[in-house]
């Protein structure tokens, strides 16, 4: 061999690629091709009643989202008897192979061309006729817009480019994917960028130099030997191959345990309909291929899906149950959907893994001890206790990899929540669950492992992804072949279970990370498709309602708690959670769907809380006041005549209307309006700001220069448009036009209302009521706009006159401090942040917190809270927040610090107006803790009886010992968990139950 590697490379890879032409030596075109003119997606019965009609090679197929169904005819040739048979098809799209009415293959069109034969026939006699349909979908992996929403991509084509029998050549098989794994192994000797990678990176040359030689020089022997004309010559030149492949790798190489995975989002840039299609295809393909590959293994996770395939495709749903059965298909996750995290309510959380756990229990009789959640933009501090709580001790994501300021310091570690709680935390070093089995991305799996002294184990989750695909043959070829070859880690395929357990045995002195696991990335999820985190918000508590009234009810008078429609409810507001759903990066008909899911909850659900707090409430028929928070109240509400009252009601209780000695007073000037009652004064200017607001118990005036500043900016991020909200846009601020018209809208004793209206932007329009009531603490927004822009975030500013190094932002079951400078780049990072009811900034003796019922964006620097209220992003929905919003944010100034100025309590009576119904006025308290410390936040029946469940969480970091009272009749009380474990008794003194809380601590108790 002359010394010209470079030539010898290029011819070995000519080889290959011939030797892949080869392995269909023959084909044979079908009888008779026919197919449908474009419909819907139909069930595969209703497929068979359609018209057909002739099809030809190269016909195009239409329009985006149409289905085409082919029928098949074929005759197998007689000299094709005793060799394999397969189906050779592409259609530059989706496509699905059906054999006598079962769903068998997906034909997809994928980015590698794998998946574009299927076996027909392991056997063929000879002379056989043949007849399968292919339903074809007009759209790729990854929808029917270019780019797969995130930016410029090719056009998508969809035509016939090919359907006809191949007959199988098994040796031409061997031999090509024999030369396509060596000669990547050889490539690695080589430095430079890698091809067809993700994520990307360069390979760095560093394959051992004996080795790589010595592949070099026997692939060009092989060349030699080999006549591709003359199989005789095949087997010895066969052999060369085969005796590289037998080099061992060294006594000691890293331990890598693949596992396929089709990571399908629920929904993204296909709707929920195409969701269920892509499960079929990716499933059928994997359950097919585990006949031929006993060591394949396959995991997924989303009970949803699970329950759309027993639904819709039994067959497919009990093959998948019998490789469960035979430890190929591994059932992970332990969640309904693979959720969202930062936008979910805690309790949403709960029943997540409630919903999920239950289906897995009862479907497969296991339970999931991993959270599989691989593609979601940031994870909460209290998610590890929620998990421990739901059975899950094991945690597996990668996305933190892609973080543009700071990359993750370990890729295993053990997470430690807020609480204290601790779970096994894996990273897969590979950096995505889209791997593909080429030599250089296992070879970096090991060489980019952050944590390769502690433990020689590590994740990789291999197949085609997002748009669903999974594994093709050609990587369970790649993962044969290095199970044991120099140069590769040692590469075995393996359940989670068995992973984990092989890496928990093998870890040592794991590093700890203690709270939030923030994602430096996708910052826009928090605000894009605000209707849709509006609907999620108001959905959650109008279930919570539902539950904690039902229950009461059906304890006072056995009113029948409606455990189906609940049921229903419940998994249409979960579905929405996953994950590219309620963050906003979805197409727009997932939306339409979503807010008819929403209206669904809605118009479902209002009857059934009103007719159970009618219950509630008693017999009667006067206006009673029912609470259903586990706070007290005393407040302002609208009768049903339009008149306005005052009411208390005591925790989860029936209160009464009453009234107030302070009044709220109006004064006007030619410059300002002034609201003021005894707690606050609002100084509004006519051009729309808030110029200040006294906090009279203290004497502080809240803003240190006007508040309510309306703000806009650039919003056209790099990469990923209704993902991101980009640093640079903090560049671009500019005010919004002063209010056009002001007026004062309301002049009551127990409310005053002062209305602004103005345009915003280029085409938008805004009306505000900045409201005060009687007694009320809070100065409210309440804001309905016309959004017609594009490409602009709108924000709300308040200048806090306090200074603090931290902010603190609710989260789930919990808060969380963030900085308020940008001294590093951690505290760059996180110039947007998501939060839930509030964000406080506080300094000894005074703060103010910014509250809302729907909005999740926020940032604070310096002194100033922003709330982000609006984007206006174009991919992948165009027409993404355009239209008519409403929403409302208060502010509430306090005496001392977020703790003692009681936020948490004022972020839930801001979130959850007092209910009015005829009834027998209180007061009456059915439950109620006496520390501010513990927030009473779910009331249900338990899921298997009638037992009481009652969860609490520690909201302020503090321990102690609580009395919990009940004013409903129990016998026996215990500790449980999210999913109704039966736990250690608890003490009980007729109506008062004490309990010992620590610090975030999540508490569950049962009731019988």
């Amino acid at each position: 061999m002359l010394p010209a590697p470079d030539y010898t490379r290029e011819r070995i890879q000519q080889i290959t690629d011939r030797f892949k032409g080869r392995i269909h030596p023959e084909t044979a075109p079908p009888d008779a091709l026919l197919v449908s003119e474009p419909v819907d997606r139909v069930p595969y019965e209703q497929a068979m009643e359609l018209p057909l009609k002739p099809a030809e090679i190269g016909m195009e197929l239409g329009p985006p989202w149409a289905t085409h169904w082919f029928r098949i005819e074929a005759t197998v040739p007689a000299s094709w008897k005793g060799r394999r048979v397969d189906l050779l098809w592409s259609s530059r799209s989706e496509a699905q192979l059906w054999i006598d009415g079962r769903a068998m293959q997906g034909m997809n069109e994928l980015s590698d061309g794998a998946r574009d034969d299927a076996v027909l026939l392991a056997e063929a006699a000879g002379g056989e006729s043949l007849t399968v349909h292919v339903e074809q979908a007009c759209n790729a992996l990854w929808g029917v817009e270019p780019g797969g929403g995130g930016g410029a991509g090719p056009k998508f084509e969809y035509h016939l480019k090919r359907c006809e029998l191949g007959v199988f050549d098994p040796l031409a098989w061997e031999i090509y994917h024999d030369l396509l794994v060596l000669s990547q192994l050889e490539n690695e000797q080589t430095a430079g960028p890698s091809k067809d990678m993700w994520p990307s990176f360069d390979r760095p040359g560093d394959l051992d130099k004996a080795w790589g030689g010595r592949l070099l020089f026997e692939l060009n022997r092989f060349c030699n030997v080999i006549d591709e004309a003359d199989r005789d010559s095949w087997p010895e030149a066969h052999r060369i191959l085969k005796d590289l492949l037998a080099t061992p790798n060294a006594p000691f190489a890293h331990e890598l345990s693949a596992v396929g995975h089709a990571h399908i989002d629920t929904a993204w840039l296909w709707p929920l309909a195409e969701t269920d299609r892509k499960c079929v295809r990716s499933f059928s393909s994997a359950v097919r291929y585990m006949d031929d590959y006993p060591e394949y293994r396959f995991a997924c996770s989303q009970a949803y899906q699970y329950e759309r395939m027993a639904a819709l495709h039994p067959d497919l749903f009990d093959r998948i149950c019998a490789k469960v059965d035979a430890g190929q298909w591994i059932v992970v996750g332990g969640s309904y959907i693979e959720p969202d995290c930062n936008i979910p309510s805690g309790e949403s959380l709960c029943r997540q893994f409630l919903y999920g756990q239950r289906y897995f229990q009862k479907t497969f009789g296991r339970r999931c001890t991993e959270f599989w959640n691989p593609d979601v933009f940031g994870y909460n501090g209290q998610l590890p206790q929620i998990m421990r709580q739901a059975g899950i001790r094991r945690f597996l994501t990668q996305k933190l990899s892609w973080n543009r300021f700071n990359q993750p310091l370990h890729h295993t570690f053990t997470w430690r929540g807020i609480d204290g709680s601790e779970v096994f935390t894996h990273f897969p070093p590979a950096d995505t669950y889209n791997a593909n089995c080429h030599i250089a991305q296992l070879r970096r799996h090991v060489a980019a492992y952050k944590d390769n002294g502690r433990s020689n184990e590590a994740y990789y989750l291999f197949g085609h992804g997002d748009g669903g695909g999974g594994p093709t043959k050609t990587m369970l070829e790649a993962l044969r072949r290095t199970r044991d070859l120099l140069g590769v880690p040692r590469c075995e395929q393996r359940s989670s279970e068995a992973f984990f357990e092989r890496i928990e045995r093998d870890a040592r002195a794991l590093p700890t990370v203690v709270g939030e696991l923030y994602f430096e990335y996708h910052r826009g999820t928090y605000t894009t498709q605000a209707r849709t985190k509006r609907g999620n918000r108001k959905g959650e508590w109008l279930l919570h309602d539902i539950e904690a009234l039902g229950a009461v009810a059906h304890r006072l008078a056995g009113h029948a708690y409606d455990r189906a429609a609940l049921d229903g409810m419940w998994k249409k507001l979960l579905l929405n959670q996953f994950h590219d759903i309620l963050p906003g990066s979805s197409i727009n008909e997932v939306y339409r769907e979503a807010e008819a899911d929403y209206e669904a909850i809605q118009s479902t659900g209002r009857p059934l809380r009103d007719d159970a707090a009618r219950i509630v409430a008693g017999e009667g028929d006067q206006p009673t006041p029912v609470n259903t928070l586990g706070v007290d109240r005393a407040e302002v509400v609208g009768l049903p005549d339009g008149a306005l009252a005052f009411a208390t009601a005591p925790a989860y209780g029936v209160g009464a209307l009453g009234s107030t000695d302070d009044a709220v007073v109006v004064a006007e000037d030619g410059e300002t309006v002034t609201l003021e009652n005894a707690t606050l004064r609002a100084t509004l200017s006519r051009d729309g700001s808030l110029r200040q607001l006294l906090h009279k118990p203290t004497g502080r005036q809240t803003f240190a220069a006007p508040g309510n500043a309306l703000l806009l900016y650039d919003d056209q991020p790099t990469r990923y448009d209704a993902w991101d909200v980009d640093p640079f846009h903090l560049e671009t601020v500019r005010p919004c036009p002063p209010a056009s018209s002001c007026r004062v809208g309301l002049r009551d004793p127990l409310r005053a209302e002062v209305v602004f209206e103005r345009a915003i932007g280029k085409a938008s329009t805004m009306v505000q009521t900045v409201r005060l009531d009687a007694d009320g603490k809070r100065l409210e927004f309440h804001t309905r706009v016309g959004w017609r822009e594009s490409k602009t975030l709108l924000k709300a500013a308040f200048p806090i006159d306090a200074s603090a190094m931290n902010a603190t932002y609710e989260m789930q079951f919990g808060s969380v401090e963030r900085p308020t400078h940008y001294n590093d780049t951690y505290a760059v990072a996180k110039f947007e942040v998501p939060a839930h009811r509030w964000a406080d900034l506080s300094e000894h003796g005074f703060g103010a917190a910014l509250l809302t019922e729907s909005k999740y964006g926020f940032a604070t620097r310096d002194n100033v809270i922003h709330l982000s209220l609006l984007r206006s992003s174009t991919l992948p929905d165009p027409k993404a927040d355009r239209g008519e919003h409403e929403f409302t944010y208060a502010l509430y100034p306090h005496a001392g610090g977020w703790r003692e100025g009681g936020v948490v309590a004022e972020g839930l009576r801001f979130n959850a107006p007092l209910l009015l119904t005829p009834g027998a006025p209180g007061p009456r308290s059915f439950f109620s803790v006496d520390t501010p410390d513990l927030v009473l936040d779910t009331v249900k029946l338990a899921e298997d009886d009638d037992a009481l469940v009652l969860r609490l969480y520690e909201c302020h970091g503090a321990r102690g010992r609580a009395t919990l009272r009940v004013a409903l009749p129990f016998e026996a009380a215990c500790l449980t968990d999210i999913l109704e474990d039966d736990g250690e008794a608890l003490a009980a003194d007729g109506d008062a139950i004490t309990i010992d809380y620590t610090p975030h601590r999540l508490i569950s108790i049962k009731l019988r």
